[in-house]
């Protein structure tokens, strides 16, 4: 059996700190017993086609980047048929999907933790039969809140500045009118704001996802917001999801292994935090325990 690991990292994440522990983390792999292969990505969409076009000749697949970098490994996996286990080294700017596994931040920890790691499948979910995302599909007013608001007014402030940085665009949100169906409902709102998950945080928030999350379970979480009339239901929407309670008229919440959404337009949508096309329908679908992931014992 093989022991080649190959390492992709994304050069431009996490202000490309990542450059300074590389030759350490090819150390600690390389004592480990491992002969690693370094691939810098160049471009977006790079690591799917590195992903597509190698052979089969790795033990192991280790991206090293934000959860972008991560969402591309795993499209390039699940698109090429190939069942290769991934160690994830998280040095992004938000890294929800590392906050959900409970992988450490630290460089080293984190690839010495793959080292001593054992498997485990999570779920992916795919796009009109398409395109994959590891942990959310979003669209609407709130997907680049937690990106926008101020770094010191998060520190100073906590949740209340994310409150604050919302309520400024009350006057500017664009609401769709929709109609979603699931195995065992559907339904036609006029939604302002829609995400699809399946992780414990989300744009750095934990537990906006709600409560009991498992990431094997085949089950997304699925929040939709309805279009507020005012300042106060703004609030009222806000602090449901900060908190992830979800006990209000104003937001739909629910599990299911797939839905379709429709809409008169098209709305533009992110997967795993970055901008991934405009569609007015979509077929959303879990693929349970389709990725096979490194994390540590402890976990």
């Amino acid at each position: 059996m093989t022991n080649r690991i190959l390492l992709i990292y994304n050069p431009k994440a996490g202000k490309g700190l990542f450059l300074q522990s590389l030759p350490d983390v090819i150390d600690l792999f390389t004592k480990a017993g491992y002969a690693v292969e370094v691939y810098p990505t160049q471009a977006p969409g790079d690591a799917v086609r590195k992903i597509i076009q190698m052979r089969d000749e790795y033990c192991m697949i280790v991206p090293a980047g934000g959860d972008g970098t991560l969402d591309e490994v795993v499209t390039g996996l699940l698109r090429s048929g190939k069942d290769i286990p991934v160690g994830y080294i998280p040095v992004g700017s938000t890294n929800d999907y590392a906050s959900s596994l409970g992988l450490s931040t630290n460089v080293l920890e984190a690839a010495g933790d793959i080292v001593g790691g054992t498997e485990h499948r999570v779920d992916a979910g795919i796009v009109n039969g398409d395109h994959m995302f590891i942990y959310v599909a979003a669209f609407g007013a709130f997907t680049d809140v937690a990106y926008a608001t101020n770094q010191d007014m998060k520190n100073a402030l906590g949740h209340v500045a994310y409150l604050i940085e919302a309520t400024k665009r009350l006057g500017d949100l664009t609401s769709y009118m929709m109609r979603v169906t699931t195995s065992q409902t559907m339904t036609q709102q006029d939604y302002i704001f829609g995400m699809i998950t399946n992780s414990t945080s989300v744009g750095g928030i934990r537990n906006i996802t709600g409560k009991d999350v498992e990431l094997d379970d085949g089950l997304f979480e699925v929040t939709l917001v309805h279009n507020p009339k005012s300042i106060l239901e703004m609030q009222e929407i806000v602090g449901c999801l900060l908190t992830g309670n979800h006990d209000t008229e104003l937001i739909d919440f629910f599990r299911t292994d797939r839905l379709e959404l429709e809409s008169m337009q098209e709305i533009p949508w992110t997967f795993d935090g970055e901008y991934g096309g405009a569609y007015s329908e979509m077929h959303i679908e879990n693929r349970r325990r389709a990725i096979r992931m490194i994390l540590d014992r402890q976990n």
